[in-house]
């Protein structure tokens, strides 16, 4: 029986026997996405104690009480986690065990699907009960990669390139239209924002030193004179607004974009620490090319592993896979059909077509709450229905996204101060934010300290509006380990200070006399006290003893 076109356009988008010839690129980005799963998890299992845990800065158990109140039987919709069963420190630490070792296999490319899948859960299980400390835009990324990443997989133990199980184009669309949003609707933030320093291509002028976290490769590109400063500002929109538009272009013009993009990822890679946002964003970014590029800069060592080829025969578009390969792990590939005229058991043939109306289900779904959110933007009193959007919110798989809306117009820094007189006062020492001005700041990415980042996004605005900064002086009135090991070392390792305070710096980077005569990297002024001081008296209750003093806006 002859299939209606419509049936014949699904069957092509999502039926994997009509898969894009982009072996490689799925390799390529499933084993960069376990790396990213790892580099996830891995900062979260020295974190996520001192985060969320019992004796943490906000505790899970609190956030998902204040869920149970208000959402009551629906609970479970808007925060879906793990912890609901429990929010116990071995609770935590098994979620991160449990997703770094889920990464590993992904990485490994063993049992790619339910490693993958393992990682979407306990990762969502963070995030959903983390509040303050999951709100960052990377977090949806990944969230909303790895979900689509799900139906790209192949299954079984080690399916190498599972060139029997090619790609769904579909999937690769979604990934795609993921990176274009990320780019376009950061542009589209830019210019909606109204923010002077991106009309006057002055956003980058002060861009490297006011960041979350900079390094020390930035403090040398801050010295660059202005038209260099004004040319990046200039580049950066005609990446976002214009040049990502090469996606819909024909092949060549894709690879040219490739090349352009992954070119200017590195270098913010390598003046910021943006944790994983970069690396996703150029994993995402592998599937502009395809097979026939790819192939001609594998090594021959991973042509033999993988058993491929350069195509031989006048159409130069394709790969050639031989019918009947053994690949790396046994499995068998066949020649790809040119259309369905296999003969499935009825079962399989019901069960197939099942799966298939799924995935088209979630991927219009998909595709819907993202182009929804994105003419929003163009268009904010567009009539379309906001129940799908909403729907999904809870699972960050279809975010807006809006990178550097605005920019910093400076740098400030909120510093722990302990004392048990009130007079001499201690410093705890950070592990990556910018403190001693005779430190070089570092690369860190794509590790994520979660508690640095928050910190910085606290220092530009009031502490009533963030409880990061008094729920710590809070733990470390009482000596809390977990919170402490979130610094550097404990100043106060007998017993914990009477009294802490914070306090918030302004910071600078130095200029080149300055460094070259002082060996300073950073120069910095006390504005003064941030959140109340707090003391601990001799019953344990803790009592505000001094006031923050009102300050000018800080943006």
């Amino acid at each position: 029986m002859t299939e209606s076109k419509p049936a014949r356009v699904i069957r092509w988008l999502f039926d994997p026997r009509f898969g894009a010839d982009q072996l490689i690129p799925r390799w390529l980005f499933l084993r960069a996405l376990g790396l990213i799963y790892f580099s996830a998890f891995f900062s979260l299992l020295f974190q996520i104690r001192g985060l969320i845990g019992p004796d943490g800065i906000l505790p899970a158990s609190e956030y998902l009480q204040a869920v149970a109140r208000s959402a009551a039987g629906g609970r479970f919709w808007y925060a879906p986690t793990l912890l609901w069963f429990s929010a116990s420190s071995h609770m935590l630490m098994a979620v991160c065990w449990v997703g770094l070792a889920a990464s590993v296999l992904a990485v490994l490319n063993l049992f790619p699907r339910t490693a993958l899948f393992a990682c979407f859960l306990c990762f969502l299980s963070f995030v959903a009960a983390a509040g303050e400390f999951a709100g960052y835009q990377s977090d949806g990324m990944l969230l909303e990669a790895g979900f689509i990443a799900l139906f790209l997989a192949p299954m079984g133990f080690r399916p190498g390139l599972a060139a029997s199980q090619p790609p769904i184009r579909a999937g690769i669309f979604l990934l795609l239209w993921e990176w274009f949003r990320i780019y376009f609707e950061s542009g589209i933030a830019k210019i909606a924002s109204g923010d002077p320093e991106w009309r006057h291509f002055t956003a980058m002028d002060e861009y490297y030193q006011n960041g979350p976290l900079p390094t020390w490769i930035g403090w040398y590109l801050q010295h660059f004179p202005h038209w260099f400063h004004a040319a990046t500002a200039f580049g950066t929109l005609a990446l976002e607004l214009v040049l990502v538009f090469m996606m819909f272009l024909p092949r060549r013009l894709r690879i040219v974009c490739f090349f352009i993009v992954t070119s200017w990822q590195l270098g913010v890679i390598l003046t910021a620490n943006y944790t994983f946002l970069n690396y996703l964003v150029l994993a995402l970014g592998i599937f502009l090319v395809d097979d026939r590029l790819l192939l001609r800069v594998t090594p021959e060592r991973w042509r033999h592993v993988w058993h491929i080829t350069p195509a031989t025969t006048e159409t130069a578009s394709e790969i050639a896979i031989p019918p009947n390969a053994t690949l790396d792990d046994g499995e068998t590939s066949q020649s790809r059909p040119s259309s369905p005229h296999g003969r499935p058991s009825p079962v399989l043939q019901h069960f197939a077509n099942f799966q298939l109306t799924l995935t088209c289900v979630m991927f219009a779904w998909l595709f819907y709450a993202s182009s929804a959110l994105l003419l929003w933007m163009l268009w904010p009193s567009a009539p379309l229905p906001s129940s799908p959007v909403m729907a999904l919110e809870p699972f960050r798989v279809a975010d807006r996204y809006g990178l550097f809306a605005r920019m910093t117009r400076g740098r400030y820094e909120i510093e722990f101060q302990g004392s048990d007189d009130g007079q001499n006062w201690t410093t705890y020492k950070f592990r990556y934010k910018p403190q001693d001005p005779h430190e070089a700041p570092g690369i860190y990415a794509p590790y994520q300290p979660r508690f640095d980042w928050n910190l910085w996004f606290a220092s530009l605005s009031d502490w009533r509006s963030d409880p990061i900064v008094p729920r710590t002086e809070e733990r470390l009135l009482v000596g809390g380990k977990d919170v402490l090991d979130l610094f550097a070392a404990n100043p106060f390792p007998q017993s914990p200070p009477r009294i802490v305070r914070a306090v918030i710096w302004q910071y600078w980077f130095s200029s080149r006399e300055q460094k070259r005569t002082q060996g300073v990297w950073w120069t910095r002024q006390l504005l003064g006290l941030y959140a109340p001081t707090l003391e601990r008296q001799a019953d344990g209750k803790i009592s505000v003893v001094e006031w923050p003093s009102a300050m000018a806006p800080r943006e």
